[in-house]
């Protein structure tokens, strides 16, 4: 019985000595590819659908992180939103919005979630909407046409 335990104790202290040099050889090598950082503009342009309307925006002020040729973002969306108004007074078709939203990209490629807010009107408390977009990575197709030339 003292060898169980013996043993136990030996195994034990070999699996964390095993877990750590492990997680110090892989650690340098997700250092270098994943890279997290903050971002004004980052050259996405999404087009998509919210709330039985349609938006084009661009991707603002984030906090993005990058592994590969991945791309993670969180952040603002400055955006025009489209929508007809059948009420009177009729709004503008075409209004400037501001959203949040997560967006994730892959080369050139881009899939959003955005995240509007429509403001209390007479008939309407203000809420808040998800919407889906797609759209294009406009600096991973600029890379694209340096290459070629």
């Amino acid at each position: 019985m003292g060898n169980s335990s013996q043993f136990y104790e030996e195994f034990k202290v070999n699996e964390e000595s095993c877990i750590s040099m492990l997680s110090i050889s892989i650690a340098p090598t997700f250092a270098q590819e994943y890279k997290m950082k903050f971002a004004l503009y980052d050259g996405i342009i999404m087009g998509g659908y919210v709330d039985n309307e349609a938006f084009l925006n661009f991707t603002g002020p984030n906090k993005n992180a990058t592994y590969k040729e991945s791309k993670f973002i969180l952040g603002m969306l400055p955006s025009l939103r489209f929508k007809e108004d059948k009420g009177t007074p009729k709004n503008a078709f075409v209004t400037p919005n501001l959203g949040v939203g997560i967006t994730y990209s892959y080369k050139i490629w881009a899939i959003q979630m955005p995240f509007y807010y429509n403001a209390k009107t007479a008939t309407d408390n203000g809420s808040w909407h998800i919407g889906f977009g797609m759209g294009l990575r406009l600096n991973e197709i600029n890379k694209i046409n340096r290459r070629e030339d």
